[in-house]
């Protein structure tokens, strides 16, 4: 009995959670953007900007938690002494155009577009697309355990589509501008190419709409795995302790950043996970060497430049990737 009081008691919480997450959602919509539509005669479009609405709250939910967090514990036990500021700006600005849901949304909303008409010809001859409710209707009332699932099922196409980023060539030249930074923050997370981001980012809208993820609930999926990816570059001496082997740490992470082992060797890299760290060992890519080792990319020793600021890290990833850097 007491067991079930606690279930009940944690699932009223998230219900609560939830419930605030929507009424802020709402509130800006009816405040802010329901009257710019009505200014600009774009009603018909209110129902996809309800959902680019929740991505914006998301995403800024998501910059003030992880930055609450993380920037403390950045300077209560750094793993390296930040070198240039310019660096950790200039990730500061990815951060923003990425977190705030622009390219997600994109994405989501595209790949919605084009499954609409899918689903309906599907629904109409009797075809219902898969969803984890479907196979369990209990996880309607299990907000917190649907949401653990989709992460969970995500994060293991995540590390697929990592390696991939690390074994494919052309991949590679885009995928390296990440790997260049070497002051590596929790800011870090998000340098990306912009290439490169929307490839991840029609890959994870892809498997959310095959998997059958709600699109109230896809903002909350993004953010449990984007917390803990911004966590996981921080730059902080920490390794998790037991639950290393479970999640990825900063320690795990950093490793993968590590100039000379994070994406060379046979397996062009270790420690892929992008946020449960079994993927590698079941895999056999997990490094769990107890080091806080440097990070960056061997050719940045010897003179490659990879750019400093947001327009000229872009310009360098598209000229590698024309083979012309």
């Amino acid at each position: 009995m007491r067991k079930r009081g606690q279930v009940r008691a944690y699932n009223l919480h998230m219900e609560f959670a939830f419930q605030g997450f929507e009424s802020i959602v709402g509130w800006l919509f009816v405040n802010a953007v329901q009257p710019l539509l009505f200014s600009l005669d774009l009603m018909s479009w209110s129902e996809r900007a309800f959902d680019a609405t929740a991505f914006f709250v998301g995403g800024a939910l998501s910059i003030v938690a992880t930055a609450l967090i993380c920037l403390p514990l950045e300077r209560l036990a750094p793993a390296q002494h930040v070198s240039t500021r310019t660096n950790v700006r200039t990730d500061i600005a990815y951060t923003l155009v990425n977190k705030l849901g622009l390219l997600p949304l994109l994405s989501f909303g595209l790949l919605l577009a084009l499954f609409t008409p899918v689903d309906a010809w599907l629904r109409l001859h009797g075809f219902a697309p898969f969803s984890l409710e479907d196979v369990a209707p209990m996880l309607a009332a299990l907000p917190l355990v649907s949401v653990l699932l989709y992460v969970l099922v995500i994060d293991f196409f995540e590390y697929w589509r990592h390696r991939l980023q690390h074994r494919i060539h052309w991949w590679w030249q885009l995928h390296a501008l990440h790997h260049a930074q070497r002051d590596m923050t929790f800011w870090t997370d998000d340098r990306n190419h912009i290439l490169d981001e929307l490839i991840a980012a029609f890959w994870l809208a892809t498997i959310a709409l095959l998997m059958g993820v709600p699109p109230a609930q896809f903002p909350l999926v993004i953010f449990a795995t984007k917390f803990i990816e911004s966590l996981s570059h921080a730059n902080l001496r920490w390794n998790f302790g037991p639950l290393k082997y479970v999640l990825v740490s900063p320690q795990f992470h950093r490793v993968h950043h590590a100039i000379g082992i994070g994406h060379e060797g046979a397996r062009q890299g270790v420690n892929f996970a992008v946020m449960f760290s079994f993927w590698d060992k079941l895999f056999g890519t997990a490094d769990f060497r107890d080091e806080y080792p440097a990070t960056g990319i061997r050719d940045q020793t010897t003179g490659r430049d990879y750019g400093m600021t947001f327009w000229e890290t872009q310009w360098l990833g598209f000229k590698r990737l024309f083979n012309r850097a």
